[in-house]
Formats: C-alpha cells, sequence, structure tokens
C-alpha cells in the first residue's frame, strides 16, 4: 500500500476510534449495566509482595518509577514517565493488592478505582482510553474484581459494572478499526473473557467466542508464532488465554472452536525461542522475561518434544547440539503495521551455553525513554553486521504513520543443510539493496558436539561486474552483561560466564575490539555491557570470517 494510502487508513481508523464513545453515549443503551459477575479469571503474572505495602503508604512503584501520592488521587498528579501513565491507567498491578490479601489494600486499591471512574471514565480520551490500555484494564478488573469489589458499598458497585459494561461497548465497537496484531487480538481476549464473567445471552458469548476464534487463526500461524514475530508477545497472550480457557471450562461454556489448537501451536514456539537457562530470545522487540512467569505458563503445556529446527512461518532458525543453542532472525514483517514494533535486525543471532547467555541483541527497553527504545530497532543493536552506521530497515518519521518501517528488507533467501555432520544455514537478505546496492550473506556452522561454531560474513553486489565500494561495515556481537571478556590479542577475545564456562572468539587476519555496550532487556532496567566488533571496509574486503569455540 502507499504512504498516501497508509495516511488515509490511519486518519480514518482514529476518526472511528475517536468517535466511538460519542456512538455509545448516545446509544439506547449507554445507561444499561449487568446485574453482577459470575467469576473473576486466575492471573498467571508474577507477584510483587511489597506493592501493596508501598501502595498503604502512598507510593506507587511501576515501570521502574515510584510516585508518591501523599494520599491524593494519583490521577490528579503528574506521572514519572508515559510509560508509568500507561501501566497505572491499565491496573495490571491489583493482582499484587489481590496476593496480598489485607482488606486495607484492597480498600486503597478500590479507592484507586473509583478516583478513575471519576476523573478518566467520562472523559474517554488520552492514555487512559488508547485501545490496549482500555483492553488491559477490561482483563483486570475482571480479573481482580474481589479485590475491587471487596467490602465495596451498592453505589460503588453499580459504578463498577456500569464501566465494566462501557469498556466492553467500547472495545466492541473499536475492533475492527484498531491496526493489525497483538492489541486487536488482545481486544478480543478482553471481549471474550467479558461474555462468560459479565452475565448476558447465550448468542452473545458465543458471538465473542467466534470473533476471538477468528482472530487467533489469523495471528497466530500454523507453526506457532505471532504474526509480529515478536517471542515475547506470545508469552503476553498465553498469560491472559491460559485463564480464559479454564474459565470457560469453569462456567461450563463450550470453548471457541480456535482457542485450544492456537494455544497448542504456541507452546512448541515458545519453546523454539527459550535459551536452556529459561530465557527468551531478544527479537524483535522482546524484552526482559521473568522466570516464573515463563514456567507458570509452560506447565500448562502438554505438547513436550524438543524445540523445532525451524520456524517457517516466523523465519527463525535454531542450532542446537548438546548444550549450545544459537537462534537466528531470518525474516522481515509481514505489512506495514505489523512493522510498527518490528527491529532491523535481520540475519542477528543469539547463542546460549547451558545455562548462559553469550551474545544476545540489545533487546527491548520497555520502560525506557523513547529514543532508547527507538535505538533498540536499530541493526546496530542486534548481533548482525551494519553498514555505513545505516539499519537494514528505515523506520516512517510521520506523526500519522508512526514508525513503521517504510523501506528495507523485502526478500531473505535460505539454505539449511549438513557437511560433515555439521548442522549449517546459509542467509542473505536485501535490506542493503536499495541504499547500497549490496546483498548481505552470513553463514553459521554448529558442530555436531556444539563446540565449535563458524561464521562467514559476505556482502555481495547486485551487479557482480560492479567494483566493491568503498563502505566501512561492522559486524557486532552483543555480549550478555554476566559474561565477563578478556582480549587474549587483537585476533581473539575470551568470553567467560561466571560458572567458568568459556568460548573464544576468533577473527583470523582481523582485528577485534571490545567496547562499551548497553543491554537494554535487563528486568531493572537499561544496564551497562560491553561488545566485539569486527570493522572492515569492503574495498578491501568484501567477505569476513569468524569462529566461536568452547574453551571450559
Amino acid at each position: 500500500m502507499s504512504a498516501a494510502g497508509l495516511v488515509s487508513r490511519m486518519i480514518y481508523r482514529r476518526v472511528c476510534i475517536g468517535l466511538a464513545p460519542l456512538h455509545i453515549h448516545t446509544s439506547r443503551l449507554a445507561n444499561g449495566s449487568p446485574d453482577g459477575l459470575v467469576a473473576a479469571p486466575t492471573d498467571l503474572r508474577a507477584i510483587d509482595p511489597y506493592f501493596a505495602e508501598e501502595l498503604l503508604h502512598g507510593r506507587i512503584g511501576l515501570a521502574g518509577r515510584v510516585l508518591e501520592t501523599g494520599g491524593a488521587s494519583p490521577f490528579q498528579l503528574e506521572c514519572p514517565s508515559i510509560v508509568f501513565e500507561e501501566r497505572l491507567n491499565a491496573f495490571s498491578w491489583l493482582r499484587h493488592v489481590r496476593a496480598s490479601k489485607s482488606g486495607e489494600a484492597c480498600a486503597r486499591a478500590r479507592r484507586i478505582v473509583s478516583d478513575w471512574m471519576s476523573v478518566s471514565g467520562k472523559r474517554t480520551s488520552g492514555i487512559a482510553w488508547s485501545p490496549d490500555i482500555a483492553a488491559q484494564r477490561l482483563i483486570a478488573w475482571l480479573s481482580h474484581s474481589p479485590v475491587v469489589l471487596n467490602e465495596a458499598d451498592a453505589g460503588f458497585y453499580r459504578r463498577f459494572l456500569k464501566s465494566l459494561s462501557f469498556h466492553v461497548r467500547y472495545l466492541d465497537r473499536i475492533a475492527k478499526h484498531v491496526p493489525d496484531g497483538e492489541i486487536r487480538l488482545r481486544i478480543r481476549i478482553a471481549l471474550a473473557m467479558a461474555s462468560i464473567t459479565i452475565p448476558t445471552r447465550a448468542s452473545k458469548i458465543a458471538r465473542s467466542g467466534r470473533k476471538l476464534a477468528q482472530e487467533l487463526e489469523r495471528q497466530i500461524l500454523p507453526d506457532g508464532g505471532h504474526v509480529s514475530r515478536n517471542p515475547r508477545v506470545m508469552l503476553d497472550l498465553l498469560l491472559d488465554l491460559l485463564p480464559l480457557r479454564q474459565s470457560y471450562i469453569n462456567l461450563g461454556h463450550d470453548l471457541p472452536p480456535g482457542l485450544v489448537p492456537a494455544v497448542d501451536r504456541m507452546f512448541p514456539a515458545i519453546r523454539f525461542f527459550r535459551h536452556q537457562g529459561g530465557d527468551l530470545a531478544l527479537f524483535n522487540g522482546a524484552t526482559a522475561t521473568l522466570a516464573n512467569e515463563l514456567v507458570s505458563v509452560l506447565r500448562y503445556d502438554e505438547t513436550s518434544g524438543k524445540p523445532s529446527k525451524l520456524l517457517p512461518d516466523v523465519a527463525y532458525h535454531r542450532l542446537a547440539e548438546d548444550e549450545t543453542v544459537i537462534i537466528v532472525d531470518t525474516g522481515y514483517p509481514g505489512s506495514s503495521e505489523l512493522s510498527r514494533n518490528a527491529h532491523a535486525g535481520c540475519l542477528s543471532f543469539e547463542m546460549s551455553c547451558g545455562r548462559n547467555r553469550f551474545i544476545v541483541n540489545s533487546g527491548f527497553p520497555r520502560n525506557a525513554a523513547p529514543e532508547f527504545q527507538a535505538a533498540s530497532r536499530s541493526t546496530a543493536a542486534h548481533s548482525t553486521v551494519t553498514l555505513a552506521d545505516t539499519s537494514s530497515c528505515r523506520l516512517s518519521r510521520s506523526r500519522l504513520l508512526g514508525p513503521i518501517m517504510v523501506s528495507g528488507v523485502s526478500h531473505v533467501e535460505t539454505l539449511r543443510s549438513k557437511a560433515n555432520g555439521n548442522d549449517v544455514l546459509r542467509a542473505s537478505h536485501d535490506g542493503y539493496l536499495k541504499s547500497f546496492g549490496l546483498f548481505h550473506e552470513r553463514e553459521i556452522e554448529l558442530n555436531p558436539t556444539g563446540t565449535k561454531i563458524k561464521g562467514r560474513d559476505a556482502l555481495r553486489l547486485e551487479d557482480d561486474a560492479a567494483r566493491m565500494p568503498s563502505i566501512a561495515a561492522v559486524s557486532r556481537f552483543h555480549i550478555h552483561p554476566h559474561i565477563q571478556l578478556h582480549q587474549e590479542d587483537e585476533e581473539s577475545v575470551y568470553m567467560q560466564a561466571a560458572d567458568g564456562t568459556t568460548w573464544l572468539l576468533t577473527a583470523p587476519g582481523l582485528e577485534l575490539f571490545v567496547s562499551g555496550d548497553i543491554f537494554m532487556a535487563d528486568a531493572s532496567g537499561i544496564r551497562p555491557s560491553q561488545q566485539i566488533e569486527i570493522a572492515f571496509n569492503l574495498a578491501k574486503t568484501s567477505e569476513i570470517r569468524w569462529i566461536i569455540e568452547r574453551k571450559a
């Protein structure tokens, strides 16, 4: 679709979403509300045992920041960051209060919900009513209604149910106008959850289930990956889908036809992206994964078996022998809309051994400022080759379109084979073809014992007869912060884990540089790390080779 077409579609969608509250308020059902709730789905997300205690002392800690309320409504105060404001309005933090089982904490949480309904419940604009935040809030309010309604008076109870009803009508009206991807699916999950936890007609339950099934079939691909190509999205979706599935069963409703097959497809895909230490690979917006959240999801996995070597629909390869795991990105966004959060990391890879991640991508800093989030999407933030400090995909700067990818990788060729017992992956992409007339080719070879990795990076001209231009290139290997680097000589660097596991990265005939770096996907926030760089100029050499070999 042309840029003009994308802009027109975006304007139309924004107008439809903006007008949705007006249509709801003026409808004859605007004042309707349910009589009660019949269930509260389980929340599988991690719990902070100190949150409720801090809440009682007037402190709200979210997104790595703390808001001192002094007893005032947090919605009348300036939030420390945009991400904090989003988390506050999403109300997923209610799970921490539910875990505390404190009547006083429940009363404080109910007061905050009441404040929200007074301040934001009637305004229907701003961050609080962005589609994703509204969907998250509906799921949170339904899941943690026992917290909110604990010892609530009749007046609050009616207001709360009326607000829930408005959320349902609002999300139902805007769902088809939300851009493609995770948010649209989360809205369908929220609406399906509401249909079985708020008393309604059987026909409405069936309709919500059908809509969810259609979206699951479209977004969860045959190989189990999500259309966003983000491993973390699959975990987040399962954290909502599993309680929803159980709620259907507990309440005696027929399961939506596509729910169980979609969940069953996703489990092997999650295991594909999981390093042996329990962390998910950092591709296309993936960020820190809490071990207990991943474990809480995988305990429902009945598919078993070893992870596959390939996810063909989302285009990732996995090379694994003994304790060594290598995961390689060999794909690109399926559409402009789906590129909104995609990263320019084609042909980047991550490598782990046992419980240690050695080579990683920088990851997405969920709680960081926008400039860091934008930087995390660049090719330089991935363990692959960068030409002339330029990313392999270019992002739009249009405020209307948002940060979608407007040019870059459009074709990737891959070949998986065996050579002398070694597992070999060869791949190339055209992300630098338009800007420099070049293809990037990468070859990664893992031996049968998982102790030696051979790599090759080459830049090839579209016109083989042309002369190679003088362009600076860098092959980067981002190192996990837990790994210590020791430079042996100008061609070799040791990578050592805390348990003594050691690998040696060598680039024969080339010079390796160790430089400062930042790791953006740590649970505690952005933290310093290191990277190994192989810099070369295409006029002198268009192909480099490197070896990573286990030493201890």
